[in-house]
Protein backbone atom coordinates (compact mmCIF):
# COMPACT_ATOMS: atom_id res chain seq x y z
CA UNK A 1 0.00 0.00 0.00
CA UNK A 2 2.83 2.12 0.46
CA UNK A 3 3.92 1.95 -2.85
CA UNK A 4 0.51 2.77 -4.00
CA UNK A 5 0.37 5.96 -1.62
CA UNK A 6 4.06 7.23 -3.03
CA UNK A 7 3.04 6.53 -6.70
CA UNK A 8 -0.45 8.91 -5.89
CA UNK A 9 2.01 11.69 -4.80
CA UNK A 10 4.72 11.68 -7.18
CA UNK A 11 1.44 11.62 -9.99
CA UNK A 12 0.35 14.82 -8.01
CA UNK A 13 3.54 16.72 -8.68
CA UNK A 14 3.64 15.73 -12.07
CA UNK A 15 0.53 17.11 -12.73
CA UNK A 16 -1.68 14.06 -13.16
CA UNK A 17 -4.27 14.62 -10.65
CA UNK A 18 -5.67 18.61 -10.49
CA UNK A 19 -3.64 20.66 -8.18
CA UNK A 20 -5.67 21.69 -4.99
CA UNK A 21 -7.89 24.11 -5.60
CA UNK A 22 -8.07 23.61 -9.41
CA UNK A 23 -11.66 22.78 -10.61
CA UNK A 24 -12.17 19.33 -10.63
CA UNK A 25 -14.91 17.22 -11.78
CA UNK A 26 -17.52 15.36 -9.68
CA UNK A 27 -16.38 11.40 -10.11
CA UNK A 28 -20.06 11.00 -9.49
CA UNK A 29 -22.28 10.40 -13.42
CA UNK A 30 -25.07 11.81 -11.78
CA UNK A 31 -23.62 14.83 -10.71
CA UNK A 32 -22.16 16.09 -14.14
CA UNK A 33 -23.85 18.50 -16.36
CA UNK A 34 -23.95 17.02 -19.64
CA UNK A 35 -21.57 19.61 -21.11
CA UNK A 36 -19.46 18.73 -17.71
CA UNK A 37 -20.00 15.11 -18.54
CA UNK A 38 -18.29 15.27 -22.12
CA UNK A 39 -15.08 17.11 -20.06
CA UNK A 40 -15.31 14.35 -17.07
CA UNK A 41 -14.97 11.26 -19.74
CA UNK A 42 -12.01 13.27 -20.94
CA UNK A 43 -10.09 13.82 -17.78
CA UNK A 44 -10.75 10.01 -16.99
CA UNK A 45 -9.10 9.09 -20.66
CA UNK A 46 -12.54 7.13 -21.04
CA UNK A 47 -12.08 4.71 -17.85
CA UNK A 48 -15.35 4.98 -16.05
CA UNK A 49 -16.34 2.32 -12.78
CA UNK A 50 -19.45 0.42 -12.62
CA UNK A 51 -19.42 -0.69 -8.76
CA UNK A 52 -21.55 -3.49 -8.58
CA UNK A 53 -23.78 -4.08 -5.00
CA UNK A 54 -26.68 -6.19 -4.46
CA UNK A 55 -29.82 -5.82 -2.19
CA UNK A 56 -29.99 -8.68 0.52
CA UNK A 57 -30.21 -9.13 4.40
CA UNK A 58 -27.17 -8.51 5.80
CA UNK A 59 -27.82 -10.03 8.93
CA UNK A 60 -29.49 -8.68 12.04
CA UNK A 61 -27.29 -5.66 12.32
CA UNK A 62 -26.58 -4.06 8.91
CA UNK A 63 -28.49 -2.30 5.91
CA UNK A 64 -30.05 -4.70 2.94
CA UNK A 65 -27.53 -2.33 0.43
CA UNK A 66 -24.36 -3.17 2.47
CA UNK A 67 -22.25 -4.29 -0.39
CA UNK A 68 -24.03 -1.50 -2.58
CA UNK A 69 -22.89 0.94 -0.09
CA UNK A 70 -19.38 -0.70 0.45
CA UNK A 71 -18.44 -0.88 -2.53
CA UNK A 72 -19.18 2.46 -3.99
CA UNK A 73 -17.69 4.29 -1.09
CA UNK A 74 -14.76 2.36 -1.91
CA UNK A 75 -14.95 3.12 -5.52
CA UNK A 76 -15.67 6.49 -5.23
CA UNK A 77 -12.74 7.26 -3.04
CA UNK A 78 -10.69 5.77 -5.43
CA UNK A 79 -11.95 7.43 -8.42
CA UNK A 80 -11.31 10.69 -6.45
CA UNK A 81 -7.42 9.80 -6.06
CA UNK A 82 -7.34 8.76 -9.56
CA UNK A 83 -9.63 10.02 -11.80
CA UNK A 84 -12.59 8.23 -13.36
CA UNK A 85 -16.30 8.48 -13.88
CA UNK A 86 -18.80 6.39 -11.33
CA UNK A 87 -21.60 4.93 -12.67
CA UNK A 88 -25.06 5.33 -9.99
CA UNK A 89 -26.41 2.74 -7.67
CA UNK A 90 -25.90 -0.96 -9.36
CA UNK A 91 -27.67 -3.96 -7.94
CA UNK A 92 -29.22 -6.07 -10.50
CA UNK A 93 -26.95 -9.30 -9.49
CA UNK A 94 -27.33 -12.93 -8.56
CA UNK A 95 -28.76 -13.20 -5.00
CA UNK A 96 -30.91 -16.11 -5.07
CA UNK A 97 -29.66 -17.90 -2.66
CA UNK A 98 -31.30 -15.33 -0.24
CA UNK A 99 -35.12 -14.90 -2.00
CA UNK A 100 -36.21 -16.36 1.90
CA UNK A 101 -35.35 -13.20 3.23
CA UNK A 102 -36.88 -9.97 3.38
CA UNK A 103 -35.90 -6.80 1.40
CA UNK A 104 -34.20 -9.12 -1.14
CA UNK A 105 -34.32 -8.61 -4.79
CA UNK A 106 -33.03 -10.99 -7.01
CA UNK A 107 -33.59 -10.82 -10.92
CA UNK A 108 -34.12 -13.44 -13.10
CA UNK A 109 -30.56 -14.73 -14.75
CA UNK A 110 -31.14 -13.37 -18.21
CA UNK A 111 -32.44 -9.76 -17.12
CA UNK A 112 -29.05 -9.95 -15.19
CA UNK A 113 -27.16 -10.74 -17.87
CA UNK A 114 -29.13 -8.39 -20.28
CA UNK A 115 -29.39 -5.38 -18.31
CA UNK A 116 -25.88 -5.48 -17.50
CA UNK A 117 -24.93 -5.93 -21.12
CA UNK A 118 -27.07 -2.72 -22.31
CA UNK A 119 -25.43 -0.87 -19.67
CA UNK A 120 -22.17 -1.81 -20.70
CA UNK A 121 -22.85 -0.60 -24.28
CA UNK A 122 -24.35 2.34 -22.92
CA UNK A 123 -21.55 3.61 -20.67
CA UNK A 124 -19.16 3.08 -24.02
CA UNK A 125 -21.88 4.41 -26.15
CA UNK A 126 -21.24 7.85 -23.89
CA UNK A 127 -17.37 7.46 -24.29
CA UNK A 128 -16.34 4.58 -21.69
CA UNK A 129 -13.90 2.88 -23.48
CA UNK A 130 -12.80 1.20 -20.73
CA UNK A 131 -15.06 -0.24 -18.45
CA UNK A 132 -14.04 -1.37 -15.08
CA UNK A 133 -16.72 -3.79 -13.10
CA UNK A 134 -15.85 -3.06 -9.07
CA UNK A 135 -17.72 -6.23 -7.28
CA UNK A 136 -19.00 -5.45 -3.98
CA UNK A 137 -20.83 -9.05 -3.70
CA UNK A 138 -19.56 -12.24 -2.93
CA UNK A 139 -22.96 -14.04 -5.19
CA UNK A 140 -21.42 -12.71 -8.35
CA UNK A 141 -18.02 -14.06 -8.11
CA UNK A 142 -19.16 -16.44 -11.12
CA UNK A 143 -21.53 -13.99 -12.84
CA UNK A 144 -18.82 -11.24 -13.45
CA UNK A 145 -16.17 -13.27 -15.29
CA UNK A 146 -18.73 -14.99 -17.20
CA UNK A 147 -20.01 -11.68 -18.44
CA UNK A 148 -16.29 -10.40 -19.20
CA UNK A 149 -16.15 -13.60 -21.44
CA UNK A 150 -19.05 -13.62 -22.76
CA UNK A 151 -17.86 -10.13 -24.47
CA UNK A 152 -15.97 -12.17 -27.49
CA UNK A 153 -18.91 -13.56 -28.53
CA UNK A 154 -19.74 -10.02 -30.90
CA UNK A 155 -17.05 -7.16 -31.27
CA UNK A 156 -17.12 -4.50 -29.30
CA UNK A 157 -15.49 -0.73 -29.12
CA UNK A 158 -14.62 -1.19 -25.92
CA UNK A 159 -13.22 -3.37 -23.04
CA UNK A 160 -14.78 -4.65 -19.71
CA UNK A 161 -12.15 -5.11 -16.86
CA UNK A 162 -13.61 -6.95 -13.73
CA UNK A 163 -12.36 -5.76 -10.35
CA UNK A 164 -12.61 -8.44 -8.11
CA UNK A 165 -13.08 -6.28 -4.63
CA UNK A 166 -11.28 -6.80 -1.53
CA UNK A 167 -8.58 -9.55 -1.40
CA UNK A 168 -7.45 -9.96 2.30
CA UNK A 169 -4.77 -7.75 2.50
CA UNK A 170 -1.59 -8.37 5.15
CA UNK A 171 -0.90 -6.79 8.41
CA UNK A 172 -3.48 -4.86 9.96
CA UNK A 173 -5.41 -5.71 13.33
CA UNK A 174 -6.09 -9.53 14.44
CA UNK A 175 -9.54 -10.96 13.36
CA UNK A 176 -11.18 -13.29 16.09
CA UNK A 177 -13.93 -14.39 13.54
CA UNK A 178 -13.25 -17.63 12.37
CA UNK A 179 -16.42 -17.71 9.93
CA UNK A 180 -16.78 -14.02 8.66
CA UNK A 181 -18.27 -14.73 5.10
CA UNK A 182 -21.20 -12.24 5.27
CA UNK A 183 -21.78 -9.32 7.57
CA UNK A 184 -19.14 -10.99 10.20
CA UNK A 185 -16.31 -8.84 11.34
CA UNK A 186 -14.88 -7.44 8.39
CA UNK A 187 -18.11 -6.33 6.65
CA UNK A 188 -19.35 -4.94 9.72
CA UNK A 189 -16.54 -3.17 10.38
CA UNK A 190 -16.16 -1.35 6.67
CA UNK A 191 -19.47 -0.42 7.48
CA UNK A 192 -18.93 1.61 10.27
CA UNK A 193 -16.29 3.02 7.84
CA UNK A 194 -19.04 3.68 4.78
CA UNK A 195 -22.10 4.24 6.59
CA UNK A 196 -21.60 4.14 10.75
CA UNK A 197 -24.81 5.59 11.24
CA UNK A 198 -26.48 2.46 9.14
CA UNK A 199 -25.25 -0.02 11.94
CA UNK A 200 -26.90 -1.54 14.73
CA UNK A 201 -24.06 -3.32 16.15
CA UNK A 202 -26.24 -4.36 19.61
CA UNK A 203 -28.20 -6.55 17.36
CA UNK A 204 -25.80 -8.53 15.77
CA UNK A 205 -25.34 -11.23 18.39
CA UNK A 206 -29.48 -11.75 18.16
CA UNK A 207 -28.77 -14.28 15.44
CA UNK A 208 -26.44 -17.03 14.88
CA UNK A 209 -23.62 -16.79 12.17
CA UNK A 210 -22.32 -20.18 12.52
CA UNK A 211 -21.84 -22.93 10.07
CA UNK A 212 -25.00 -24.65 10.23
CA UNK A 213 -22.93 -27.82 8.15
CA UNK A 214 -26.17 -29.76 7.50
CA UNK A 215 -24.69 -30.67 3.84
CA UNK A 216 -21.79 -32.64 3.54
CA UNK A 217 -19.83 -33.15 0.57
CA UNK A 218 -16.78 -33.60 -0.74
CA UNK A 219 -14.75 -30.08 -1.34
CA UNK A 220 -15.15 -30.96 -5.30
CA UNK A 221 -18.91 -31.06 -5.84
CA UNK A 222 -20.99 -28.36 -5.87
CA UNK A 223 -24.52 -27.35 -5.32
CA UNK A 224 -26.73 -23.95 -5.25
CA UNK A 225 -28.18 -24.88 -2.21
CA UNK A 226 -24.96 -24.94 0.08
CA UNK A 227 -25.23 -21.63 1.25
CA UNK A 228 -28.78 -21.86 2.89
CA UNK A 229 -27.87 -25.63 4.49
CA UNK A 230 -25.05 -24.05 5.99
CA UNK A 231 -25.99 -20.35 6.69
CA UNK A 232 -30.14 -20.55 7.44
CA UNK A 233 -30.14 -17.50 8.22
CA UNK A 234 -27.97 -15.59 5.75
CA UNK A 235 -25.38 -14.89 8.20
CA UNK A 236 -21.84 -15.66 8.02
CA UNK A 237 -19.54 -14.69 11.24
CA UNK A 238 -19.81 -12.45 14.30
CA UNK A 239 -20.69 -8.74 13.44
CA UNK A 240 -20.38 -8.00 17.27
CA UNK A 241 -16.29 -8.76 17.03
CA UNK A 242 -16.05 -5.47 14.32
CA UNK A 243 -14.08 -2.55 15.10
CA UNK A 244 -12.99 1.01 13.66
CA UNK A 245 -9.92 0.26 13.26
CA UNK A 246 -10.19 -3.31 10.98
CA UNK A 247 -12.91 -1.28 9.13
CA UNK A 248 -10.15 1.55 8.14
CA UNK A 249 -7.49 -0.81 7.30
CA UNK A 250 -9.98 -2.63 5.17
CA UNK A 251 -11.46 0.40 3.45
CA UNK A 252 -8.43 1.82 2.87
CA UNK A 253 -6.59 -1.42 1.35
CA UNK A 254 -9.76 -1.60 -0.86
CA UNK A 255 -9.79 1.98 -2.21
CA UNK A 256 -5.81 1.00 -2.70
CA UNK A 257 -6.76 -2.12 -5.02
CA UNK A 258 -9.78 0.17 -6.78
CA UNK A 259 -6.97 2.97 -7.56
CA UNK A 260 -4.28 0.14 -8.56
CA UNK A 261 -6.65 -0.78 -11.06
CA UNK A 262 -7.34 2.63 -12.50
CA UNK A 263 -4.24 3.53 -13.36
CA UNK A 264 -3.40 0.03 -14.66
CA UNK A 265 -6.35 0.21 -17.18
CA UNK A 266 -5.71 3.52 -17.96
CA UNK A 267 -2.70 2.96 -19.14
CA UNK A 268 -3.32 -0.86 -20.80
CA UNK A 269 -3.42 -0.02 -24.60
CA UNK A 270 -3.43 -3.99 -25.32
CA UNK A 271 -6.74 -5.31 -24.62
CA UNK A 272 -9.04 -3.53 -26.98
CA UNK A 273 -6.41 -4.23 -29.88
CA UNK A 274 -5.99 -7.60 -29.37
CA UNK A 275 -10.04 -8.10 -28.77
CA UNK A 276 -10.14 -6.70 -32.33
CA UNK A 277 -7.54 -9.10 -33.58
CA UNK A 278 -9.23 -12.18 -31.54
CA UNK A 279 -13.06 -10.71 -33.74
CA UNK A 280 -11.29 -10.77 -36.75
CA UNK A 281 -9.92 -13.83 -37.00
CA UNK A 282 -12.85 -15.76 -34.85
CA UNK A 283 -14.39 -14.61 -38.60
CA UNK A 284 -12.99 -16.89 -40.61
CA UNK A 285 -11.48 -19.77 -38.11
CA UNK A 286 -9.67 -22.12 -41.05
CA UNK A 287 -7.17 -19.09 -41.94
CA UNK A 288 -6.01 -19.47 -38.47
CA UNK A 289 -2.31 -20.67 -37.81
CA UNK A 290 0.01 -21.31 -35.42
Amino acid sequence: MRNVVLGCLALLLLGAYPAEGQAKHSVKWEELTSADFRDAIAQAQGTCLLPFGILEKHGPHLPLGTDLLNVRYAALHAAEQHYAVVFPEYYFGQIFEAKHEAGTIAYSAELQLRLLQETTDEMARNGCKKIIIVNGHGGNENLLPYFAQSQLDKPHDYVVYVQWGREEPKGGPEKKDHVDMHAGETETSTMMIARPDLVHQERAASESGADQKRVNLPDDVYTGIWWYARFPNHYSGEGALATKELGTFEMNAWIAAIDEAIRAVKADDESLKFQNEFYEKSKHPLDTRP
